[in-house]
């Protein structure tokens, strides 16, 4: 922890020791990770292999909600059991009140992968945090984001989104004190703790937004879904047999 705070970058999707290095020459303390795709416990076992005293990494689940082609992210903090993609919102939502898990809203409003105004305002008792800034939004998401958080008087958040090691660092939150673990982080999520939203500026910064906005038309297109989960049976598909038919009622493949 710095002088300037505790500063957390609370959404990213790579992690090895190239991501690890530049976290810490960025004076970032802790990472929150979250994969696509990937179960809870080898999300868990990553972050700890890669967490020490200097940068902690908390394990957490960006859980894709809905059909491929309406599908809407939340990203789950402190999770304590597993949860698969693609159930119903509604069905998700649930899960993560009944686990307690810390919800929050990435990039609200952003193409078609988000939740919109009407979702955030149907599941504001759930919500603890909409995101208003990451390293993949224009200038129009950003207000348009920023709004929603207005609107809803939901706390906010910013993260650098990074699927690229080259943006991590680029936007973190900063709070006044440490968090040992992702339920400690969590519990700070969920009771509204103050933070600061911090981004970098400048020439280079513009330049790896670009980079990260270019990669979306990989992350979103059909042949990346239809290799992941629909040839076989994906680690976080509700009907993977980790999950023991518990979704079936509110899943929606």
């Amino acid at each position: 922890m710095t002088s300037e705070g505790f500063n957390v970058d609370p959404h990213v999707k790579v992690l090895d020791e190239s991501v690890v290095q530049r976290a810490r020459e960025r004076g970032l303390d802790a990472l929150v990770y979250a994969p696509h795709f990937t179960r809870l416990s080898e999300i868990r076992a990553r972050a700890e292999r890669f967490s020490d005293d200097d940068l902690r990494v908390y394990p957490a689940r960006e859980l894709f909600t809905g059909t491929w082609q309406r599908r809407r992210h939340v990203l789950a903090v402190g999770l304590e059991e597993q949860v698969p993609d693609f159930l119903t919102l509604d069905g998700t939502m649930a899960e993560l009140r009944r686990q307690e898990a810390a919800v929050l809203v990435p990039h609200p409003g952003f193409l078609s992968v988000s939740l919109g105004i009407s979702e955030l305002e149907t599941y504001r008792n759930t919500i603890d945090a909409i995101e208003t800034y990451n390293t993949k939004f224009l200038p129009h998401h950003t207000r348009r984001a920023e709004r929603f958080a207005r609107e809803t008087d939901l706390p906010t958040f910013a993260s650098s989104y990074a699927h690229r090691t080259g943006s991590i660092g680029e936007v973190h939150v900063s709070f006044d004190r440490s968090f040992d673990d992702a339920e400690a982080f969590a519990a700070a999520l969920r009771d509204g703790e103050p933070r600061r939203i911090v981004h970098r500026d400048g020439v280079s910064h513009t330049g790896r937004r670009m980079l990260e906005f270019a990669h979306l038309g990989y992350e979103n297109s059909w042949e990346k879904f239809d290799r992941v989960m629909l040839q076989g049976t994906a680690p976080t598909h509700p009907d993977h047999v980790a999950y023991d038919g518990q979704f079936d009622d509110v899943k929606v493949y």
